[in-house]
């Protein structure tokens, strides 16, 4: 067997060799040229056009209502006395000089006053509260653990158990 002929077909061929060239020959690479599928590109520059002008009548329609519509004018409530048994006064206004500092806070004139009952109550209800949050918080803690696995360290069932008959 000549090994020049299997890399550059140069030298002479070996029956077996051409035997299995022609037997092969269906199977070979045929070179054709590349034909790419042409891909039709879509135009939507009248489409994002036509949206465009849309927004912009929308707006603008917006826009020119707000600005013909007429405020609505506020209504005074008016109150007439079913009977007046008496002339009510006339306010007196007393134009103040000096300016007044509001306080940064309003001043708390109707404190809840709680009875003990009530205090008892909501001392209760209190604990309960804690205590469905503590079991709670213990629970999540417990299903952390068991999705998050067993420490690297730690080694579970080491030992298979018996099956006795």
């Amino acid at each position: 067997m000549n090994e020049d002929y299997l890399w550059d077909k140069s030298g002479q061929p070996d029956p077996q060799i051409q035997e299995l060239e022609q037997i092969l020959a269906p199977l070979r690479y045929q070179p054709k040229s590349l034909k790419l599928p042409v891909v039709r590109r879509r135009n939507y520059w009248p489409l994002a056009i036509a949206a465009t002008v849309l927004i912009a009548l929308l707006v603008t329609g917006v826009w020119l209502r707000s600005r013909t519509e007429k405020p609505q004018q506020q209504q005074e409530a008016k109150f007439v006395p079913s009977v007046v048994t008496e002339e009510t006064p006339t306010p007196v206004v007393v134009k103040n000089t000096k300016l007044r500092r509001k306080p940064f806070h309003k001043p708390r004139s109707n404190k809840r006053v709680f009875t003990k009952h009530e205090r008892e109550e909501a001392l209760a209800a209190k604990e309960q509260v804690l205590l469905a949050l503590r079991l709670t918080s213990e629970k999540l803690r417990l299903a952390q653990r068991r999705t998050q696995g067993p420490p690297p360290n730690q080694i579970k069932n080491q030992h298979k158990s018996d099956k006795r008959s």
